[in-house]
């Protein structure tokens, strides 16, 4: 697959839980989602995978200055376009 010539969009927000059974990753752009069920041992996977292309990424171009905080919400809720009559 050539991921030069597959359609992307921009994803703003993601959201994750879990059960003993699976993973489930929601990917969010605009007001739109998708998610997707993992096995633990896909998510696990996924974990190491992600890690590994960072490590790469910043080889070849530098550290990313990124902090990541558990809890913290993204400026632009869906509930705050909902209730502005827009």
């Amino acid at each position: 697959m050539d991921l030069n010539k597959i359609p992307k969009q921009f994803c703003e927000n993601i959201s994750v839980g879990y059960s003993p059974e699976n993973f489930v990753i929601a990917l969010m752009a605009g007001e739109g989602a998708v998610a997707y069920a993992l096995t633990p041992q896909h998510a696990k996977r996924l974990a190491q995978y992600l890690n590994h292309q960072v490590t790469e990424f910043e080889a070849a171009f530098g550290p990313i200055d990124a902090k990541w905080s558990p809890g913290i919400e993204s400026p632009l809720q869906t509930k705050d376009i909902k209730g502005s009559g827009v």
